[in-house]
C-alpha cells in the first residue's frame, strides 16, 4: 500500500481504489526512472540513490486521486493508466520534490533523510547541486513532452515559487523578530505551492469538457482552482506538522536529525509565535538559547518548555487543524466517491502522521 495515507477499514470501493492507486504509483516509478536513466555510470549511480529519499509519494498520489475525483467511473483507468498525462505529471511533480530535498539537504548541511545517507555526505555539495539540477531539468524535459503545454507552464511558474520561497527563508535566517504572516508565506511558496500545482493538475487533466461536476450533477468548471486551494492548505498543514515534529518527534521515527532549522537559524511557526507572545523576560531568555542553539544540547529541553509556557505548540497544532479542516469543507462539494473518500483520509493524516 502506498504509504501517503493509512487505510483503516473501508468499503470495497475505497479498498479496491487504494489498490489501483497504488498500481498507478509504480507506473510513476518506471516513468520518473527511465526519465533519468543515463548511459554515464557515475551519473546513473547518482541518480539511483534517489530511490532511498523517496518517501510517502504524497504528490503523485495527489495527482492520481484528484483526477479520479474528477473523473467519471468510465474514465478512471484513463486515469491510472501506465502512460497517462496523469502518471507524467505525478513523475514530474515527484522529481521537482526530491531536487528541492538534494538542494536542502546542502543548505542545511545535512547528513541523513529518511533515515540514510544525504548525496551530500556521500558525494559532496557539488555533486548534490548538479544532482538537484538534473532533477529540475528531466522534469521540465517530461512535462514538455504532454500535448498541452499549460502543465509545463505551470510547472516552470511552481519551481519559481518554489525557489522565491526558499530566498525569502535565507533571508529571514536568525531573524528573531519575523511574523507569523511571513512565516505562511514562505511555507505556502516553499512547500504548499508543489503540492498546489499537483491537486490542480490532476483536476485539469482529468476531462476538458466538463472538468468536474457538483453535487448538483452540473458542470464544474472551477474545480480546478478548488483543487488547488485544497492542495496549498493541505501543503502548509503538512509543513506545521513537519515543524511540530522537529521540534517533539523522535528523530528513530522522523527519519532524519531533529530541531536542525533552529540550529540555522531558520525560526518555525511555534517559535515564533512563542517569541512574539512571552513575556520580555521569557523572551529574552529564549532568545539566549537560541543564539547558541545545538540540537544535542540541554537548550532543547528549555526550549520544549518554554514553547509550552506560552501555548505555543498547541498554537501550531491548531493552525495545522484549521486549515485541514477548511481542505476538507472545499472536498465536501465534490460529488461523493472512493477518490473523495480517499483525499478525505489524507487530509487527517497530515496532521495525524509521525514522520
Amino acid at each position: 500500500m502506498f504509504s501517503s495515507v493509512s487505510i483503516p477499514a473501508q468499503s470495497p470501493d475505497v479498498l479496491a481504489l487504494a489498490a489501483d492507486v497504488q498500481a498507478a504509483l509504480s507506473h510513476v516509478e518506471r516513468v520518473f526512472e527511465r526519465a533519468l536513466d543515463s548511459d554515464l555510470p557515475p551519473v546513473q549511480r547518482l541518480v539511483s540513490h534517489l530511490e532511498s529519499y523517496r518517501g510517502k509519494m504524497l504528490r503523485p498520489a495527489l495527482v492520481v486521486l484528484t483526477g479520479l475525483a474528477a473523473s467519471s467511473e468510465r474514465d478512471r483507468a484513463r486515469v491510472i493508466g501506465s502512460e497517462s498525462p496523469h502518471v507524467v505529471v505525478a513523475a514530474v511533480c515527484e522529481m521537482i520534490h526530491m531536487a528541492t530535498l538534494v538542494h536542502d539537504d546542502v543548505l542545511d548541511e545535512a547528513d541523513i533523510r529518511r533515515k540514510g545517507a544525504t548525496v551530500n555526505r556521500l558525494h559532496g555539495n557539488e555533486a548534490a547541486v548538479i544532482l538537484g539540477d538534473y532533477l529540475f531539468s528531466s522534469a521540465y524535459r517530461l512535462c514538455s513532452t504532454l500535448d498541452s503545454q499549460t502543465a509545463a507552464m505551470l510547472i516552470g511558474q511552481t519551481g519559481m515559487t518554489l525557489c522565491a520561497g526558499e530566498l525569502l527563508q535565507l533571508h529571514h535566517r536568525e531573524n528573531f523578530s519575523i511574523d507569523e504572516e511571513t512565516y505562511f508565506e514562505i511555507v505556502e511558496r516553499k512547500t504548499g505551492s508543489l503540492i498546489a500545482v499537483a491537486c490542480k493538475l490532476g483536476a485539469m487533466l482529468a476531462r476538458s469538457e466538463p472538468i468536474g461536476q457538483t453535487q448538483g450533477g452540473t458542470p464544474d468548471h472551477g474545480l480546478p482552482q478548488r483543487m488547488h486551494d485544497v492542495g496549498l492548505r493541505l501543503g502548509v498543514a503538512f509543513q506545521i506538522q513537519d515543524d511540530l515534529l522537529d521540534l517533539t518527534g523522535n528523530q528513530a521515527v522522523v527519519g532524519k536529525p531533529l530541531r536542525k532549522d533552529l540550529q540555522l537559524g531558520k525560526l518555525t511557526l511555534p517559535v515564533i509565535h512563542h517569541l512574539a507572545s512571552a513575556t520580555p523576560a521569557r523572551r529574552a531568555a529564549t532568545l539566549h538559547l537560541l543564539e547558541d542553539f545545538s540540537p544535542q544540547s540541554t537548550g532543547s529541553r528549555g526550549l520544549l518548555e518554554a514553547l509550552e509556557s506560552t501555548g505555543s505548540i498547541e498554537h501550531a497544532r491548531a493552525a495545522a487543524q484549521r486549515l485541514v479542516d477548511d481542505a476538507k469543507g472545499l472536498l465536501a462539494e465534490l460529488s461523493d466517491s472512493p477518490a473523495k473518500a480517499m483525499l478525505l483520509l489524507m487530509a487527517d493524516q497530515v496532521v495525524t502522521r509521525t514522520s
